[in-house]
């Protein structure tokens, strides 16, 4: 069974940046589309951004222009580079295929933008 390990996240002014990673004990299939979901506190887990296997990527309204997903095709795990942070963007960040996330859910990475 894969294992999904989030990494990355941290306390951080709006405005700054922080990257994020994911990491899989076993194999991710490379014909996924994998994205990165968000869950606020009291809110639903959404889906911010996403890429193919052919690098096309998705983003929703709240983060597009901001936020960049790539994917490690070794591995087949996406990357989030995450720029002009808002305190909206307070969340705990999670990897996992999409648009249907077929893998187990790993602990997800907290994300806190606040001065």
């Amino acid at each position: 069974q894969v294992q999904l390990v989030e990494s990355g996240g941290g306390l951080v002014q709006p405005g700054g940046s922080l990257r994020l990673s994911c990491a899989a004990s076993g194999s991710i299939n490379s014909i996924y589309t994998m994205g990165w979901y968000r869950q606020a506190p009291g809110k639903q887990r959404e889906l911010v951004a996403s890429i193919t296997r052919g690098s096309r990527t998705n983003y929703a309204d709240s983060v597009r222009g901001r936020f960049t997903i790539s994917r490690d095709n070794t591995k087949n795990t996406p990357l989030l580079q995450m720029n002009s942070l808002k305190p909206e963007d307070t969340a705990v960040y999670y990897c996992n295929s999409a648009p249907a996330a077929i893998y187990s859910w790993g602990q997800g990475t907290q994300v806190t933008v606040s001065s």
